[in-house]
């Protein structure tokens, strides 16, 4: 019988699969002598299972694999046992202050002028043995981390703004401030999935909204400042005012789409592909499953995403440790939101951004984090039976935990050191 966690791993491998062989189809290219080819610069007919993104989808299943064996009751103990037992109002300020500053020094890295490595005029990405990686990416999955790391630890102090939320929400703002610079869609993103991650650790989601008219200015001030941003906001208001210019991409992304009818044109017969659309196997590339697979294959993509983000979901809501149900919470929430927002850019429903489809867009280091984070979900699952609540044990109200037996003096909502 099929567990949830296997459910996950099946989901992920479809979406991988798919991902390299649209990614594949996206990347021919019609050459004068040697006819149809790979854009892959010194290749012209490049198979599918020698493919680059054949071997990033190989390392993002051994990464899934090997997080999927991981011991993750026995690290969330290790994590959170030492602040546990440090009751003062100021235990997990400093592990989150060193954590952020290294964050930020990831970030930088982009701009060291040996290994720092530019595409159209923005510097996401830094490149070490002719390998290429975004350091974003690693601050997106370690940002979802450490605050479902500090909700955890301070759980008590929550619900206060001063000791609980705010170290958060600056640690966040900082983070996203720096992101932003280069890439508004993945700040917007981090700020969104960890708010999400705040208020399922017991914040106040009234203190949430007070801040956020401030990051709504903010998200104002970045796009106003950057002239290539606010072509991009017309665009959406109106793409054939400029069709020519910055409507050029939302226009051919919706040609693809209404170019697909119900089954499509046919695996590896689309037209948009052949220096229409930009970006096409990249972040446009669902606009090419639409042209090639029709109606078809977008359910079909959907419905992966769909069932993914139910499943698992299901296994955080089975949870009983709460760092680890804070963790999978914000591992599905970033999977969800960067879906959602990718679909919108592609059919014309946001702002175009630089925002991937998960598991599928052509990008190694998002395969390979993304795939390694649900193998957490696996391993949450995997040794969930073995710490199932008792049939009919005492829950605490809003809680998957089983109610501790108060020492003398102890204080209801405090956190045991043994936990």
């Amino acid at each position: 019988m099929l567990r949830p966690g296997h459910i996950v791993t099946l989901c992920a491998l479809a979406l991988l699969t798919l991902g390299v062989v649209m990614v594949n189809s996206a990347l021919m290219s019609v050459a004068p002598i040697d006819g149809v080819g790979n854009q892959l610069p010194g290749v012209t007919a490049e198979s599918i299972l020698t493919s680059r993104s054949t071997v990033y989808m190989a390392m993002a299943l051994g990464a899934l694999v090997v997080s999927s064996v991981l011991p993750v009751r026995l690290l969330s103990r290790v994590s959170t046992v030492l602040v546990l037992r440090d009751r003062t109002p100021y235990a997990g300020l400093r592990t989150l202050t060193v954590c952020v500053l290294g964050m930020l020094v990831i970030l930088a890295t982009v701009y060291l002028p040996v290994i720092g490595h530019s595409v159209n005029g923005s510097a996401r990405w830094v490149r070490i043995g002719g390998q290429t990686f975004q350091p974003s990416e690693i601050v997106k999955w370690g940002m979802v981390a450490l605050i479902a790391w500090y909700g955890a630890v301070r759980a008590p102090h929550m619900l206060s703004f001063r000791h609980g939320l705010l170290p958060a929400l600056l640690a966040v703002g900082v983070v996203c401030i720096a992101v932003v610079k280069e890439d508004l869609g993945t700040g917007v993103l981090i700020a969104g999935s960890c708010c999400l991650v705040m208020l399922a650790a017991g914040a106040n989601i009234w203190h949430i909204a007070a801040f956020l008219p401030l990051g709504l200015v903010g998200v104002g001030a970045a796009i106003v400042t950057s002239p290539y941003r606010v072509q991009r906001i017309l665009a959406f208001l109106d793409p054939f005012a400029d069709p020519q210019g910055s409507g050029y991409h939302v226009i051919q992304s919706m040609a693809a789409i209404a170019g697909g009818d119900g089954f499509g044109r046919g695996l590896g017969h689309g037209f948009q592909k052949f220096g229409y659309l930009p970006e096409d196997h990249t972040d446009f590339l669902f606009a090419i499953v639409c042209e090639e697979l029709g109606i078809a294959g977008a359910a079909m993509v959907l419905a992966l995403y769909g069932l993914l983000l139910f499943t698992g979901l299901g296994i955080v809501r089975r949870e009983t440790d709460r760092l680890l149900r804070l963790v999978g919470l914000g591992v599905m929430t970033t999977i969800g939101l960067q879906a959602v927002i990718n679909l919108f850019v592609v059919t014309g429903m946001a702002p175009t951004k630089g925002i991937a489809l998960p598991l599928m867009s052509s990008g190694g280091t998002g395969w390979i984090l993304t795939a390694a984070c649900l193998g957490v979900l696996v391993a949450m699952d995997r040794t969930q039976a073995r710490h199932a609540l008792p049939e009919g044990a005492p829950v605490e109200a809003g809680s998957a935990e089983p109610r501790p037996t108060l020492a003398p003096g102890a204080v209801r909502g405090q956190p045991v050191a043994s936990a």
